[in-house]
C-alpha cells in the first residue's frame, strides 16, 4: 500500500458518478509497482461543479486528472490549452496542471491503435472499416483510423442524423472518405462485408441478452474485429466473430494503454502496462489472476 506523507503527489479521475471507475485499482498498482510517491484517488465531481473543481486542483497542486462522463467535453470549454487530438475529438480525458495553468489531451485514440498494435495488428492502409456508434468514444475511434490512411469509415448509428453530422464535423480532419448510415440499412451490410475492421463502440453487449448490432452472416473471416467494450471479457459480438473465423480484440487492451499515456504525462514514466492489466482485471472481474 502506498504510503501517505507531506511529499506526495496527487492524481486521479473525475466523473459524476465517479464510484464505478476501475482506474484507481489500475494506476495504483503501477504506481506502487516502481515505488513511486504518486496515489491516485476517484473524485466525485457534479456538472454544475466542475469549474470550481478545476480551480480547486490548482489551488491544491493536484498534478493531473482522467476526465469521465459527462464531463469530456464540458470541460473543454475552460481549459488554457487543448492538444490537436482532443481538438479533432472534441473531448479531453486527461487534464495535466502546471504552473497555475490547465492543458487538455485525449489518450483514447492512441489507446486505440496501441492495443491493436500489442495484438500485432496493423492498421490496414487504403482500406476500409465500420465504427457502429456515434458518440464520444466513436470519435476517437474514427480520428484514429482517419489520420493511420484508411481509404474509407463508414459510421452506422440508430439516430442517422447524428452519424451525418459526425461525418461532417471530421470531414476535414484527412483524405479519408467518412459515410455515415443507418443500422437497419442493407448499406451496413455491404460496408461489413468489404470491411477490413469492424469496431464497436456503443455500450450493446455488456449485457449477454443484448441483440446483436450487425447481421453476423455478413462477416467474413478477414474482417478484424474490435470491441472497445471491457466487460464482459467476451461479448457476444465477439463470440459470434470469433466462431466466423475473424481476428478479435477485446476492449481491455484500449482502456489500460490510454491509462498508461496520461500516466506517463503526468510522471514523466512509462509504467509497466501488464501490471495495469492485471490489477484492472481483478478489480472488474472480482478474480485472482
Amino acid at each position: 500500500m502506498t504510503k501517505i506523507n507531506g511529499q506526495t503527489r496527487i492524481v486521479g479521475v473525475i466523473g459524476d458518478p465517479v464510484q464505478h471507475s476501475r482506474s484507481p485499482q489500475m494506476h495504483n498498482a503501477a504506481i506502487l509497482e516502481r515505488k513511486l510517491d504518486y496515489v491516485y484517488v476517484p473524485f466525485h465531481v457534479r456538472s454544475g461543479e466542475l469549474q470550481e473543481a478545476i480551480e480547486g486542483f490548482k489551488a491544491l497542486n493536484v498534478l493531473g486528472v482522467n476526465v469521465t462522463i459527462p464531463h469530456k467535453q464540458t470541460v473543454m470549454s475552460i481549459l488554457d490549452d487543448v492538444s490537436h487530438e482532443a481538438t479533432l475529438i472534441g473531448a479531453a480525458n486527461t487534464l495535466i496542471f502546471c504552473d497555475g495553468r490547465v492543458s487538455g489531451d485525449n489518450t483514447d485514440a492512441q489507446g486505440f491503435l496501441r492495443a491493436m498494435t500489442e495484438e500485432g495488428i496493423d492498421i490496414p492502409v487504403g482500406g476500409s472499416a465500420v465504427v457502429l456508434g456515434a458518440g464520444g468514444a466513436a470519435r476517437a475511434v474514427v480520428v484514429a483510423l482517419a489520420l493511420s490512411g484508411l481509404d474509407l469509415i463508414t459510421i452506422a448509428n440508430r439516430t442517422e442524423w447524428k452519424a451525418i453530422q459526425f461525418e461532417k464535423d471530421l470531414a476535414t480532419i484527412s483524405e479519408t472518405e467518412i459515410s455515415a448510415v443507418d443500422l437497419a440499412s442493407n448499406q451496413l451490410n455491404l460496408a461489413i462485408r468489404s470491411a477490413d475492421l469492424l469496431v464497436n463502440t456503443t455500450s450493446v453487449g455488456m449485457q449477454e441478452t443484448d441483440q446483436l448490432l450487425i447481421d453476423p452472416d455478413f462477416l467474413n473471416p478477414g474482417t478484424i474485429v474490435y470491441e472497445i467494450v471491457y466487460t464482459p471479457p467476451e461479448t457476444p459480438l465477439l463470440r459470434v466473430a470469433r466462431e466466423k473465423g475473424c481476428q478479435t480484440i477485446g476492449g481491455i487492451g484500449m482502456l489500460v494503454h490510454q491509462g498508461a499515456i496520461a500516466f506517463e504525462k503526468w510522471i514523466g514514466i512509462v509504467p509497466n502496462v501488464e501490471t495495469m492489466r492485471i490489477a484492472l482485471k481483478q478489480a472488474l472481474y472480482q478474480k485472482k489472476l
